[in-house]
């Protein structure tokens, strides 16, 4: 009986599978009207035939759909049922992806406690649920947990959730936090009382989703958002026990170009108002413990300084690009804190960028960068030897972390590399022991490190910059271009790509994948002239630099143009458009996410959220320079009549970064011109943002079809 059972199931199975065959080849591309719409600018015109599909958020947000929203939903919703039917066959595998995925993820679990004022603060995971517990315990002998927060409670019932920023009193009795449950980053502040657990009255809508306490207990500073742009552009003062309608304006950012933030010192002294910009930044700051006094301005905003601030005893400290590129520290007596009086602590240097300093009360940390490799430089104040923390991989990221202490020569800093899992240590700065007080698990048996080899290499691209690419493959691969290989990169705004370990990468590592990052200009990396060789006029430095890349790695035999696959999202999504363009025939398949590739007629739309503060990023195409060389890369107006590899596009229906219209009308103008048959799939989450799905898992169901996609492509079912 059980074989006839079996050979029934086969049949069945074989059945359904030919049915899926029918479905999936019978199934048409989505096909998006046109309406064409004249854009013009410099007396050139360009033809959008997809401009249609722009809404604005009174649309979204109507209880009842309009014409032109309803034909921009029925849009989205076909390209989600055609991916869901050209992807149905790997359904299972994405299962068992996500599966793994997640099985590796230690499901109770919690973070290493910081002491901050008597209390250690800590998130905590409990199996099977999504969001955390906020938590703390007092710094003593057998105290009780805390719970300040349980996120699951907190979540349940909505499709979106996320936690803001969140900051205790002074007094340890009161916790402010921020709530978005849209996903566009807008968050409602909420206070509650820790002792008995009551909310407070208190509700503060449109914020950036952090405030700060003055040192009197009853005093926040918050950020608010201007409602078309989502620009942070308005601070208030608000008094526990009033209502928001009351709260005081106390600086306004009228500058669209800038954006403004509030942050208290480590000391606790002061509270700083911080306004800045690609180029350019201010800062202004009160006394903490005199909320409603005078605030005063450390250094006039100027053209192309850019400067922070830290406070320790009675002087600021202030790391600055000001005749610095890559930044020196300098120091000011408060009461004359204009630049004129600054004085230097640590000099430029060219071939060294200085990224950051933590205070303490017998140590300065200063976070350094050279050769692309970050290193902590350690410098006692009573002048005794500074030294340099050493670090053995050929790639790694380290950082300096969670420091709230000030009187303690103890430092909490990471350490992870493309083989170690994300590791946290105390530092003891004086007598230079440490303490391994976390390192991430992995919950595999076959997990070592030791499997697995990281390289870092470096390649002379066309004008003859040298790139790094960071490396990571399973001992014992055959460089014979054979290889599926998997290139990353980002490359905008200075940020820099630092090999992390990641063990969701695994399930690529163990299928023979080589996963690499380039570390292309327009990122940080090699100083901060690496970071403006890639940006506004030189931009397409950044695209040259990956596809050069990519050419090195075949030319090395790690792989070949038939196995090499592109991963970018948001500003790398811009490159991943610009180099399907460029060099189509490099890649077998591209994976684009929340992908930037309308350049042109976002930057030319000042109600867009991020387009006016990043004029100094792009460049201002009312300037005709600029346009027409942004034009010249736009991956929406440079699509051609071409053949086009596989490419996977993911965007979020409510980001408010990269508006979800970008990759819609990308992916119809490709199905328009291209030539070929090759894969061409769009998922548009309907209830998230830029930053994908809530929660601790949700976001490895979208991982686990990008995973699919490029298995399919090299033929691996499991």
């Amino acid at each position: 009986m059980k074989k006839y059972s079996f050979v029934i199931l086969l049949i069945a199975s074989y059945l359904l599978s030919c049915q899926s065959d029918n479905k999936t080849n019978k199934m048409q591309e989505p096909k998006a009207h046109k309406e064409a719409k004249e854009l013009m600018a410099h007396n050139d015109t360009r033809i959008d035939n997809y401009y249609w599909m722009r809404l604005s958020d009174e649309q979204k947000n109507a209880d009842q759909p309009d014409t032109q929203t309803q034909d921009v939903l029925n849009y989205l919703n076909a390209e989600n049922d055609y991916l869901s039917v050209k992807m149905a066959h790997t359904n299972a595998f994405q299962e068992q992806l996500y599966q793994e995925i997640i099985g590796r993820i230690k499901q109770t679990d919690e973070s290493v406690p910081v002491r901050i004022n008597k209390y250690w603060y800590y998130n905590r995971y409990e199996e099977g649920l999504d969001y955390s517990f906020n938590c703390r315990k007092k710094d003593e002998d057998e105290a009780k947990e805390e719970v300040m927060l349980d996120q699951n409670k907190m979540a349940k019932g909505l499709s979106y959730f996320a936690l803001g920023g969140s900051s205790v009193s002074p007094n340890n009795e009161l916790l402010v936090y921020g709530v978005d449950t849209v996903s566009r980053r807008q968050y409602t502040l909420f206070v509650k009382n820790l002792n008995s657990g009551e909310l407070l009255n208190e509700i503060l809508i449109n914020t950036t989703g952090h405030a700060v306490w003055a040192n009197d207990n009853k005093t926040l500073f918050y950020t608010t958002k201007d409602a078309v742009t989502l620009r942070s552009n308005k601070i208030f003062k608000h008094k526990l026990g009033t209502l928001q309608s009351e709260d005081e304006l106390v600086f306004e950012e009228t500058d669209e170009s800038f954006s403004c933030f509030v942050y208290k010192s480590k000391s606790w002294d002061y509270i700083f108002i911080g306004s800045s910009q690609t180029l350019s930044s201010e800062y202004r700051y009160i006394d903490a413990n005199k909320p409603d006094g005078d605030w005063k301005i450390l250094q006039e905003r100027e053209e192309n300084h850019l400067y922070g601030i830290s406070h320790f005893k009675d002087q600021f400290y202030i790391t600055t690009n000001w005749k610095a590129k890559n930044y020196r520290l300098m120091r000011t007596d408060i009461k004359t804190t204009s630049k004129e009086n600054w004085r230097e602590v640590i000099a430029h240097r060219n071939d060294v960028l200085l990224e950051g300093i933590d205070i303490f009360k017998n140590y300065l940390v200063v976070s350094e960068r050279k050769n692309g490799l970050t290193e902590l430089r350690i410098t006692p104040w009573n002048g005794d030897k500074e030294y340099y923390m050493e670090f053995n991989d050929p790639a790694y990221k380290a950082y300096a972390s969670s420091n709230p202490e000030f009187d303690t020569d103890i430092l909490r800093y990471g350490y992870t590399s493309l083989t170690t899992p994300n590791s946290t240590y105390d530092f003891n700065m004086k007598t230079q022991e440490q303490k391994l007080l976390k390192q991430q698990e992995v919950v595999d048996d076959q997990f070592s490190p030791a499997n697995y080899q990281s390289e870092r290499l470096y390649v002379e691209v066309r004008d003859g910059a040298k790139v790094p690419i960071s490396l990571v493959y399973k001992k014992g691969l055959k460089r014979d271009g054979k290889n599926p290989l998997l290139l990353y990169a980002y490359g905008s705004y200075g940020n820099s790509m630092d090999p992390y370990f990641s063990s969701v990468r695994l399930s690529l590592l163990d299928r023979g994948f080589v996963y690499a990052i380039a570390h292309v200009r327009g990122g940080e990396e090699m100083g901060r002239q690496w970071y403006e060789d890639g940006k506004l006029l030189k931009k397409k430095n950044t695209f040259y630099d990956f596809i050069d890349c990519g050419k090195y790695l075949i030319e090395e035999e790690f792989t070949s143009a038939n196995h090499l696959y592109a991963y970018g999202g948001s500003a790398g999504g811009l490159l991943m458009g610009a180099i399907v363009n460029m060099q189509p025939k490099l890649w077998n398949g591209v994976i684009a996410a929340v992908p930037f590739v309308d350049v042109v007629t976002t930057m030319l739309d000042e109600s867009i959220p991020l387009t006016t503060s990043e004029f100094d990023e792009w460049g201002n195409p009312k300037e005709k320079e600029y346009y027409n060389y942004m034009k010249s890369y736009s991956p929406y107006d440079n699509i051609m009549k071409m053949d086009y590899p596989n490419i996977l596009i993911t965007t979020g229906y409510w980001d408010s970064q990269v508006q979800y219209w970008e990759p819609a009308k990308w992916i119809a103008k490709l199905r328009d011109y291209r030539t070929d048959d090759n894969l061409l799939l769009l998922q548009c989450n309907m209830d998230v943002g830029h930053g994908g799905a809530s929660g601790r898992y949700k976001r490895y169901q979208e991982l686990a079809l990008k995973y699919a996609f490029l298995f399919h492509l090299e033929g691996i079912e499991e």
